[in-house]
């Protein structure tokens, strides 16, 4: 059934990214552009697991039944004292991300942005926010004009077919788009519903929305689920490109491999499709140009999926790092981590090409003593 339609798919025009040219093996700084050209720092926050949607296939720890927020005034110390802390590290200006959960269940969200928009000391502020898009078109304006005075407002927007109706959906992302959002759909592709899942996410793209095609990882977040077939693994790499409203096509992550060339790519998000995730012993600005707080218990976390102790707790208080640090993590399989800033040295790279040299040579001396023993 997954394999029905596909080679149709394949041949469908104006949705393809240029990723192949990109030598991963080969790439040794990338990262966030905003983070790697300017003093940004950037914050992942899940404020809560409470959930207003129970989902069939939402993983037990993603979601809750039960409305675990914190006092608004909690929020907003955390938010200050992150911020106090990453300025004297020399970072002036803020990327806040909000998920949850669903972040647009907390009663006091829209006071919480509100704080955080006032914020006049800042060079620069945006905000980004993951959400199910339930609310209704009251609440969005609102949102709006709390959000007016930021740089940038962002929205990663899941579709659940067992609660959402898609048409009322991409009407909602439409007209915020029409607002300034910047607005991308993030769909998970589960391998057993891959069609079904594609030919929708086709359907909002024709609209004019973004879409990501999203690897499914496993319960704890630390793998890509198998069962994905080569054409599936290809279309989550080279599928929907992101694209402007003018229909220009947007590069988010800068590369660079060893010999200082640069490329582009429009989403950490693929990484995932491309095995490109391993970055143990790489240098990563985790924890020092950026940070997540998570829920329950409030940690604070140099990433989501970093092996490495917490910096500390809401409640207990926390300390970010001073300067850059190794990553301890073997798989980075968050594109929240993934697209922090990392870098690595050239040795390790100067001794694959050594002895890809050596082989080629071998190769050739091989193919040589062959033809010499044929003509004697």
């Amino acid at each position: 059934m997954i394999l029905i339609g596909l080679k149709n798919i394949l041949r469908r025009p104006a949705v393809s990214v240029r990723t192949t040219r990109i030598p991963f093996d080969n790439i040794v700084k990338f990262g966030q552009q905003t983070m790697m050209n300017h003093k940004l720092f950037n914050v992942s926050w899940i404020l809560s697991r409470f959930c207003n949607y129970d989902c069939s296939y939402c993983w037990p720890y993603a979601h809750s039944k039960k409305v675990d927020h914190r006092p608004l005034d909690v929020y907003k110390k955390t938010m200050d004292e992150i911020k106090n802390q990453a300025r004297s590290n020399g970072f002036d200006s803020f990327h806040f991300s909000f998920s949850g959960g669903e972040p647009t269940a907390y009663k006091r969200f829209l006071p919480l942005i509100g704080h955080y928009a006032s914020d006049e000391k800042s060079n620069y502020q945006s905000i980004h926010m993951t959400t199910n898009c339930s609310p209704g078109i009251k609440w969005w304006n609102t949102w709006l004009n709390a959000t007016k005075s930021l740089v940038r407002r962002s929205i990663t927007a899941s579709y659940h077919h067992e609660f959402a109706d898609e048409q009322t959906f991409g009407d909602k992302l439409l007209m915020l788009q029409d607002a300034g959002v910047y607005v991308t759909i993030n769909q998970v592709m589960v391998p057993e519903l891959f069609s079904e899942l594609y030919d929708r996410c086709k359907r909002f793209n024709d609209r004019g929305i973004n879409v990501t095609l999203k690897p499914q990882s496993n319960e704890s977040a630390s793998e890509i689920v198998s069962g994905y077939n080569e054409e599936q693994v290809e279309l989550m790499k080279t599928g929907f490109a992101l694209k402007t409203t003018d229909g220009s096509e947007i590069g988010q992550i800068s590369l660079m491999d060893h010999k200082d060339n640069m490329y582009e790519i429009d989403q950490a998000e693929r990484f995932n499709a491309f095995g490109f995730n391993k970055f143990k012993g790489w240098n990563c600005n985790a924890g020092y140009q950026s940070c997540i707080v998570r829920e329950p218990g409030g940690e604070i976390k140099r990433a989501y999926s970093c092996h490495d102790e917490p910096l500390g707790t809401i409640d207990e208080g926390f300390q970010l790092f001073k300067n850059a640090n190794k990553c301890i993590t073997p798989t980075c399989v968050s594109s929240a981590d993934s697209k922090i800033p990392k870098s690595r040295g050239l040795d390790k790279l100067e001794a694959i090409e050594k002895d890809e040299i050596i082989l080629e040579i071998s190769r050739k001396q091989s193919k040589l003593f062959k033809k010499e023993r044929t003509n004697v």
